[in-house]
């Protein structure tokens, strides 16, 4: 591997950088709010070698929304089916509007 590499990897927002303490000690959680989140299928952290979790800078975004719902007294579970719902309605949206973008390009072609 080349320092090109690793620099590249850095740079890579689902690259699984941070270990689980690590994680929590950024977020300002604990572990076993990492565990829970997981539990509850918002995340999944990869597994190192010796079967660690590690997590992505994607996957420390969606935690820390998860805890500003939590903090402002969401229970956990709800506010992890908040989050999912959210991300669903945007992938929704995405595809409405490329759909409407290639219905509006096959009207103008005809």
């Amino acid at each position: 591997m080349t320092a090109d590499d690793s620099f590249g990897r850095l740079e890579d927002d689902n690259y699984p950088a941070y270990t689980m303490g690590r994680a929590a000690e950024m977020l300002g959680t604990t572990q076993g709010f990492l565990r829970a989140i997981g539990e509850a299928r918002l995340i999944t952290p990869l597994r190192s070698a010796g079967g660690h979790r590690r997590y992505s800078r994607y996957q420390l975004r969606i935690a820390a929304r998860a805890r500003e719902l939590v903090d402002r007294g969401t229970p956990i579970e709800a506010a992890c089916r908040i989050i999912i719902l959210e991300d669903q309605l945007e992938e929704a949206q995405r595809i409405n509007a490329e759909y409407c973008r290639t219905a509006s390009r096959h009207t103008a072609d005809t």
